[in-house]
């Protein structure tokens, strides 16, 4: 058992409101200079959509992510041979139309131009040419476009619906979207790292965080088509590869990350999470409808002893083991089985999970009264606004039986919630719900506390930094054994 700490997040979906303000501040502290205009490390998509860059989702375009061979994977469209071939033209690496073509406006026009009868504008200007450009397209273009045919019904999880499931959809007393919250997934198996020839990008031991060594970055750029999530940007203007760092700065000092901090729905989640290491080559090669499982299996109980004894001989401090015990993340994904991660059939076993929305009811009004269509006041799981079908496509690898579960327990939620705040539903139907997903009514109010109520603190459980270990890694030049505290049994390399 190899137990090391990951710091994981969780977003929970019924709560995001589609402000953008976390994509914002995330911008104005690291995104907002030459070459990176384009960047959003923080974007929240509108599902169905096509999301940003367009169409991330489909490899059969991008090539991003790991496919599964025999007992184990290898890169779909990156790596050491695949690399190679296409070295000089990558043609599965997102283009600057995928994203859009940054632009400003010449607002000095507004003042020089000459006195006419018509009003003057302030044309635009590429950011990259500084030439006058037609804007075609623009960040998070998509957005609250549901229903339209160029973006809602071009998304990639559909296809796995019937013409009259996708019909159904956008019919007008249907029609519906939720918001995509995404960042990098800090992923267990990250595929940006496995593909990067120059060895620019690693996990951090301590943390589990992904970051790219500016220095040792030669512009490969294979990183861009590896990552399945399309969250590492090439910066045109530095000629390096950049990514979201999960506001590491912040984190040792104790503070939130700032698109976490500044997220008006509350809707984020952070924590620790500690894992089996040894697991992560046999679960990334696990069949699709093992893949849940076979990750879920992966995080450990931080309170069995056992895995309390052999974190501490792996040398993750006794603060890390507390904060995982008080992880939301930890109660989400493992205790109260609520959260799911993004498309875990790219195998790079990612640490974001998303709680699904679970949408409001749908009515009719029928000579004047107001009909809902449930047995009370919202209607059975299975008959979504959004089908299981998509919701799995999204979040389970196709197993629709993994996100109903999920559904369930969450209906049974609000409805046990409403029965006691309320009181206008069956006692009977809200004992059966907690009874079918085989939740304590005392669970269901934990749930809704840390949904609803939870403080600044409780959303975020920050573990101490311990940075003085890793400076005196750094300083370490060499122990009896001749180990130099990374873990090699040599000096490593400048700028490792």
């Amino acid at each position: 058992m190899d137990v090391r700490s990951q710091v994981s997040m969780v977003f929970h979906l019924d709560k995001c409101i589609g402000c953008h303000t976390c994509s914002i501040a995330c911008k104005n502290i690291w995104t907002d200079r030459k070459g990176a205009e384009y960047m959003w490390w923080n974007n929240v998509e509108t599902k169905p959509g096509t999301g940003y860059p367009t169409k991330w989702e489909n490899q059969d375009i991008y090539k991003g992510g790991w496919e599964k061979n025999g007992d184990t994977v290898s890169l779909k469209g990156a790596g050491k041979f695949k690399g190679l071939k296409n070295i000089f033209h990558n043609p599965h690496m997102p283009v600057l139309d995928d994203y859009y073509e940054p632009w400003t406006y010449k607002y000095q026009d507004l003042f020089t131009a000459p006195e006419g009868d018509d009003q003057p504008t302030a044309r635009p200007v590429s950011l990259v040419t500084g030439e006058h450009m037609d804007v075609q397209a623009g960040p998070n273009w998509d957005d609250d476009m549901g229903g339209s045919p160029d973006y809602a019904r071009q998304d990639v999880n559909l296809e796995k619906l019937s013409a009259s499931e996708k019909e159904a959809m956008f019919q007008l007393e249907r029609m519906t979207f939720h918001y995509l919250p995404r960042i990098c997934n800090h992923c267990l198996n990250p595929a940006c790292v496995g593909s990067c020839p120059s060895g620019a990008l690693y996990k951090r031991g301590e943390d589990g965080i992904v970051l790219i060594n500016q220095e040792r970055c030669r512009a490969w750029r294979m990183c861009v088509t590896a990552c399945p999530y399309k969250k590492s940007y090439y910066n045109w203007n530095t000629g390096k590869s950049e990514k979201c760092i999960l506001c590491y700065p912040r984190l040792e000092s104790g503070q939130a990350p700032a698109c976490f901090h500044s997220c008006v729905g509350r809707i984020r989640y952070l924590g620790v999470m500690l894992y089996d290491a040894d697991k992560i080559a046999t679960a990334s090669a696990a069949p699709d409808d093992r893949l849940v499982d076979a990750q879920m299996d992966i995080y450990l109980d931080p309170f069995d002893p056992e895995v309390i004894k052999q974190a501490r001989l792996n040398g993750v401090a006794d603060s890390t083991i507390t904060a995982a015990q008080n992880s939301p993340v930890y109660k989400f994904v493992k205790v109260w089985k609520l959260a799911l991660p993004l498309h875990p059939e790219f195998r790079t076993l990612p640490n974001l999970f998303y709680v699904p929305a679970l949408l409001p009811t749908m009515a009719t009004v029928a000579d004047g009264v107001y009909n809902s269509t449930s047995k009370s006041l919202w209607n059975g799981v299975e008959s979504n606004r959004l089908p299981m079908k998509y919701l799995a496509s999204l979040f389970s690898a196709g197993d629709t039986g993994k996100v109903t579960e999920v559904m369930k327990r969450l209906m049974a939620v609000r409805l046990h919630r409403r029965g006691v705040t309320v009181g206008d539903l069956n006692a009977a139907e809200i004992s059966q719900a907690l009874k079918d997903v085989q939740m304590e009514p005392d669970t269901a109010d934990a749930i809704f506390r840390l949904t609803s109520l939870a403080t600044f603190d409780e959303r975020f459980v920050i573990p101490p930094a311990h940075r003085e270990e890793s400076i005196e890694m750094l300083e370490n030049t060499g122990d009896v054994k001749g180990n130099t505290g990374f873990g090699f049994k040599q000096k490593p390399a400048r700028g490792l």
